[in-house]
């Protein structure tokens, strides 16, 4: 009847990491689209280079940030028990 009023350390950073991993591809899309906002009418070269090598770092970042994530997820799967092996 009496609930515990904390959630375990191990259990809220599996949320919070999964919390993460569903936040990241609206943070992607948003990260992505910022250039066209930031659009000029006149851009030349210059700029839309700059908006080429933005994306690909944006691109790069994204691939790191879920395979770290993924990682960390898959090994916080494993049972406590099989832990201490």
């Amino acid at each position: 009847m009496n609930k515990p009023l904390y959630v375990a350390p191990q259990s809220y950073r599996q949320r919070r990491l999964r919390d993460a991993a569903r936040l990241l591809p609206i943070l992607a899309v948003f990260l992505i689209i910022l250039p066209m906002l930031w659009g000029q009418a006149g851009s030349d070269l210059r700029s839309s280079g700059l908006d080429a090598i933005y994306l690909f770092v944006v691109w790069l970042c994204l691939i790191i940030a879920a395979a770290v994530l993924a990682r960390r997820l898959t090994l916080g799967d494993t049972p406590p028990d099989e832990d201490k092996g």
